[in-house]
Parts: C-alpha cells; structure tokens; sequence
C-alpha cells in the first residue's frame, strides 16, 4: 500500500487563538508578545505579517513597521488548552500522530482515505473539524512521505491544502530553492550556489561524486535522496506521556442529563482507545466542565487498578458529573485518564475475556480505517437524527 503522509500546521497559532478568542480582532494586524522594550514577538497574524513583522523581531522594531499593531501579552496556557483539543482531534483521524510542536503534527493516514473518496475530502474535514472547534485556521499538505507533506503544507498559507502525489514529486520539487531542503543552512545554501546548484531539481541531477565532495558522504547522501523526493522515515508516535484525554467545545451551548451523558459517551470511546493503542491503563480518571460563563470545574477520582474500556471510562465521568451536581449549561466537556499502569500481556483485561476480545475487534477496525469507522449505535442513532 502505497504511503500517505499528512502535514498539519496551524497558521499563526497563538495570533489566531487570540483573534478567534476576540472576534472584533479579526481582519486586524495582532501580535503576540513584544510588549515593552525589551520584549520579543512570539507571533505576528498574517495581517501584521504584511508589514514585515516576524516572530523572534523585538517589540521595538515591530512598533517602527506597523504602528497600528494590536500587541498582545503571551497566555501560553490558553494556547495549551487549544492545542490539546487539536491534538484530540488528529487522533480521532488517524491512530498515528507525530507531534512537532504546539500547533503542528505529522498523521499517517494510509488506508484512512478508504473512508471517504479522495485524500482532499479527508483532508477537507479535518481542517472543518478544527476550525468548527477552535475557531483557528490550519494549512496541509499531502505527500508519500513526511518531507514533501511539510513542504506542501507550506506553500499555500493561510487556510491552505496542497496535495502531492508519487508521480508529481519531481516536478514538484524542481523549481524550489536549496533552502527548502531540510539541513541546508545558510552555509550549506552559499556553498553549493557557489557551486551552481540554485534550485532542488539541480541537486536531483547532480552527480552523485561531485556532491560528496563538496558537502561529505552522509550530507551528499541525504540531500541527493530529499532532492528526488525520497524519504522513508515513519510517523513516529509519541508515547512519552504523562496522561491521555479528550475535550470537545459545542459550537452551541448544551444542558440536559441526556446530552452530557452522550457526550461523556463519545469522549470515552475516544479516551478508552487511545489507551489502548498505547498499551496504558489509566488508575486516575478526570473530569473538566466549562460552563457558558466560562467558570470551568474540574473532579477527579482514583481506582483500585487501571482501565482502559471506554464502558468503565464513561461510567467514572458520569459519577463524577453528578457529584459536581452542575446543570446549568455547558461550553466544553474533557475525560482524562492518567496515573498509568502499563497492561501485562499475562494478565491483559483479566478475567474479562468477552470485552478484551470485543475491544480488540472494535481496536483492529479502527486501526486500519480510522476513528469515525465504527462507533456505538446510541452515538450514531444521535447523528443520524441530528441530520434530519
């Protein structure tokens, strides 16, 4: 099967946060950071980018070329905050998800895209899916591999989605500069343009010889093989992680023991795989509860042993839920599950054979297509009636 690799990149992260945060920012030159004399610009929107300001510029400088600049302080914790819901919602779409930062990811969608009808349309949904949500814009691109997919997500900002396929690859690269191959400097770029190597698709014709000169074997190797659009690094999950969860903000406000119950039951699902995919057991199970005046409670409880059933994962939110006793409305709903036990092969879901064997099905179907491939039939009647 042949790769496809996702580049997903916000655009202007923190500025966009604040704009969709602030609505009346919007279409206005933001920058984050800055402030004061000695301060440094974290991000700039693209309306302050138009100036020429530039993240890592001082505050000062940023002043002299846009005076109409809104500057704003940093809240790195809210930037947090959306990022995780982000980062929730590229496991929904694909069980392989590189982090690379704060706001951007590599997913390997292969075999996702079977889902729907091309790669654009799951591509398309994704960027719906996180705008709906976080009300922040995201670039992607899609390629074979992780290279061209962060190339491509770069070409078209904001808003953008570039796709490149196998048979374009060389075409694609070959009016690029050397300086978006990945571990050209500015040295490494002056050298070979001294050389009369200006673009990739002078590198990609280059003898071989004559690379390894001038830039040593293992660089000539690695700069000749992105060159023609070969890389096989894998999407490398990370599993260094201190706890698992998944939030959600309803574009409406929502109330009701009913509806909190299915949106416990979602966020569960989601938790409970998530886990499991890890090989985690979760011992501490939370809760958070935004309300529509943005007061956010958080409950938390610890059990005997770890779970990992999405089944015992909603039952724990929902006690906690009702031990808040809130029933007002709700913006966000999260379930976190941490304090992690790693699940022993020996004593894997003991004494529970039937579920262990119903959730590794329900794992396989949705390791191989994804997420959204099947869910429970009291979620999917909820849908259904929805589009009615």
């Amino acid at each position: 099967m042949k790769r496809c690799i996702m580049h997903v990149d916000m655009d202007a992260f923190f500025a966009s946060v604040e704009q969709a945060d602030k609505p009346q920012l919007r279409g206005k030159p933001i920058i984050v950071g800055g402030i004061g004399t000695r301060g440094v610009v974290c991000t700039a929107s693209y309306e302050a980018r138009k100036y020429g300001v530039h993240s890592a510029m001082s505050g000062v400088k940023a002043h002299q070329l846009c005076p109409e600049g809104i500057f704003l302080p940093v809240r790195h914790a809210r930037y947090r905050e959306i990022s995780s819901v982000i980062f929730s919602i590229f496991a929904e779409f694909s069980p392989k998800v590189e982090p690379l930062s704060i706001d951007e990811a590599f997913l390997d969608i292969t075999g996702m895209e079977m889902l729907y009808s091309t790669p654009q349309e799951y591509a398309v949904k994704l960027k719906k899916r996180i705008f709906t949500q976080t009300g922040v814009h995201a670039s992607i691109g899609i390629a074979p591999n992780k290279f061209l997919a962060k190339l491509a997500s770069d070409l078209r900002k904001p808003d953008g989605l570039v796709i490149v396929k196998e048979e374009q690859k060389k075409e694609f690269l070959a009016e690029l500069p050397i300086s978006k191959l990945w571990g050209v400097g500015a040295k490494t770029a002056q050298r070979l343009q001294m050389a009369g190597y200006f673009k990739i698709g002078d590198i990609a014709a280059a003898d071989r010889a004559v690379l390894r000169c001038l830039l040593g074997t293992k660089n000539a190797i690695h700069l000749w093989q992105m060159a023609n659009g070969i890389d096989d690094r894998k999407v490398e999950c990370d599993r260094d992680l201190k706890s698992v969860g998944n939030e959600e903000t309803y574009e409406e406000d929502i109330q009701g023991q009913e509806i909190v119950q299915e949106k416990f039951l979602a966020l569960a699902e989601t938790v409970g795989w998530r886990l499991r995919e890890k090989g985690l057991k979760a011992k501490t199970i939370s809760i958070k509860v935004r309300t529509d005046k943005f007061i956010t409670y958080t409950r938390s409880c610890t059990l005997p042993e770890g779970v990992n059933f999405d089944k015992v994962l909603y039952e724990s939110a929902i006690n906690l839920f009702r031990a808040l006793a809130f029933s007002g409305k709700i913006r966000l709903l999260g379930l976190t599950g941490s304090n992690f036990s790693i699940i022993e092969e020996q004593s894997l879901f003991c004494g529970d054979g039937k579920q262990e064997k119903l959730y590794k099905t329900i794992d396989g179907i949705k390791k191989r297509f994804g997420m959204q491939s099947i869910t429970k039939a009291q979620l999917l009647k909820k849908n259904r009636d929805k589009g009615k």
